[in-house]
């Protein structure tokens, strides 16, 4: 047997056509390959039923290069596949959803079949909404992008009294196109009542974090940084430090560019893009999870001409969200006790000052501080200023503006949950959702003790409250968890340590849903952690089929 070794973009019929094989005993050498038009990447091991002509002698007739090979239209700024198409293919992952966790599960996954014939898609509810983070659009400052969000976004206020606050964005790349980058860990004691341990979930940490270019170096050199943490240190808050955002800082040189400073799904669509092969299809809701004996057998979809088609695939993974994996589930009959119950988010204090612009150098530059939970403590402080101010000339104030935020958690409880409404269903069909949430007295006495805290840190660092502190309204905070949550019990629990359905084999959850919101931090880190284990658990299991 003899080996062809590939360069990038080759495929076995630009290779067939080139050295005058034929393309059906390529395929049956090469079964690992999913056909004769896959573009396989540089240094692949192609097997050959006879060796590669020799390399043609000096003086004869030149021989014409052969085309290069046919890619298919690209109509749109990421490749799409019709949904009609999609209904014609077994696939092994289907991926319902394109958030923070799902996508975070088809680059992980692409990665892991990078060389094998293994079939991927993903669809997505909304349509393509911006191509990069919202902070990179040149004609987008702060207040603009934020705007935008409000305009695309759809809000629950009416709906949903006692989550006032809501939004659910339907779009490729969901809410990472406009989120502020905010990437801490959970702190190891968060982890005392998950079914998995801090160190479990350690080194895909690491790896969440290597990919997303989470760093602390965003705010270095900033004498605005540098003082107000001297301040909180010497003021009673030790723990106080840099936050740790996901963005890039390198710099554009050897001819790699380095434009997306702030991280958002659409890195890891294009880091899929380019390991491998996957099927993407916007505008296609998933309506129905398909079963058969019992475990997961595909989606129902249906798109915005109301057409319907089944997907079959042999794994499903939905991060719709919060509320759209609940709902999903729910209406598709899928057994689970607990599937909406123990809905959680961080319910945030707010304030706004100054401090004096005279106890600063002249070049101030930006602030983004955080003190994080302890064992004593469950919920984080924070402080920041002019965080992001995308071409905006920043004005010499006698007064810097500063913002204060204080994040708690609120207790996990069967009583707070979502459901299908019985009567009002959307556009396809769907039963819309409701949800029943209230702060019990554990979470009242968190909330007085957590604004006398905001009072004090506000203090230590020097700041002048001129607007003072107000509690958000339920939903506002974006980190709503919890209502698909993980853990061994499936009464209290919805999936299983791994994010499978708990009784349903082939059918998993990745994403805000899953996780015990028993941190005042940032989730995204850790959804996109836990959506890595998801995806290599998956993996491992379809290599051993």
């Amino acid at each position: 047997m003899y080996v062809y070794v590939t360069e990038h973009g080759d495929t076995l019929r630009n290779i067939a056509n080139r050295y005058d094989y034929e393309v059906s005993n390529l395929l049956s050498l090469n079964p690992h390959i999913a056909g004769s038009d896959f573009r396989l990447s540089a240094d692949i091991q192609v097997k050959l039923p006879s060796p590669l002509p020799q390399a043609r002698k000096l003086g004869e007739d030149p021989v014409q290069c052969p085309p290069p090979p046919a890619i298919p239209p690209l109509f749109h700024w990421i490749p799409l596949t019709p949904v009609e198409i999609m209904a014609q293919t077994d696939y092994d992952v289907l991926i319902v959803g394109s958030g923070a966790g799902g996508a975070a599960v088809l680059w992980r996954l692409c990665q892991q079949w990078a060389q094998s014939g293994k079939r991927i898609g993903m669809v997505e509810a909304g349509d393509l909404l911006l191509p990069t983070h919202a902070f990179h659009i040149p004609t987008f400052n702060e207040p603009q992008a934020l705007e935008y969000w409000r305009q695309v976004a759809v809000h629950k206020k009416e709906e949903w009294p006692d989550f006032q606050g809501a939004k659910i964005v339907y779009g490729l790349g969901g809410r990472t196109l406009i989120w502020y980058g905010w990437s801490p860990r959970f702190e190891p004691p968060a982890f005392r009542t998950w079914p998995i341990t801090y160190k479990e979930l350690l080194p895909y940490y690491t790896i969440a974090e290597q990919i997303m270019n989470v760093t602390t170096q965003y705010t270095q050199g900033s004498s605005l940084q540098e003082i107000l943490l001297h301040r909180l240190l010497a003021g009673g808050y030790p723990e106080a430090t840099s936050v740790p955002l996901s963005t890039d800082l390198q710099q554009t040189q050897f001819g790699q560019v380095h434009s997306n400073v702030y991280f958002s799904s659409i890195d890891f669509l294009a880091y899929a893009l380019n390991t491998r092969h996957f099927d993407l299809a916007v505008n296609t809701p998933a309506v129905q999870i398909l079963t058969e004996k019992g475990r997961a057998a595909g989606v129902k979809v249906v798109t915005a001409d109301k057409r319907s088609y089944e997907i079959s695939a042999k794994t499903v993974v939905v991060c719709g969200s919060t509320w759209e994996t609940p709902r999903l589930l729910l209406n598709s009959g899928i057994p689970g006790e607990a599937i909406g119950k123990y809905l959680q988010f961080h319910p945030v204090y707010e304030g706004y000052g100054t401090v004096d612009r005279a106890d600063f150098p002249e070049i101030l530059g930006v602030a983004a501080i955080y003190v994080p939970d302890i064992d004593e403590r469950n919920y984080q402080l924070q402080i920041f200023s002019d965080y992001y101010y995308h071409f905006i000339e920043k004005p010499l104030r006698a007064k810097e503006r500063t913002e204060v935020h204080c994040y708690g958690v609120v207790e996990p409880r069967a009583s707070n949950y979502v459901y299908l409404d019985p009567v009002r269903r959307d556009a396809y069909g769907v039963p819309l959702l409701n949800v029943e949430f209230s702060f019990s007295e554990k979470d009242m006495a968190l909330l007085r003790e957590m604004h006398a805290q905001a009072l004090a840190f506000t203090a230590a660092a020097g700041m002048e409250l001129d607007i003072p502190f107000v509690l958000r309204p339920p939903g506002t905070d974006n980190h709503e968890s919890g209502t698909c949550r993980m853990g061994d019990d499936p009464a209290t629990s919805a999936t299983n340590r791994y994010g499978q359905i708990h009784g349903v084999p082939g059918l998993f959850v990745a994403d805000n849903s899953v996780l015990n919101l028993t941190s005042p931090a940032n989730p995204t880190l850790t959804t996109i952690a836990l959506a890595i284990r998801t995806a290599d658990y998956i993996s491992v299991a379809e290599q051993s089929k």
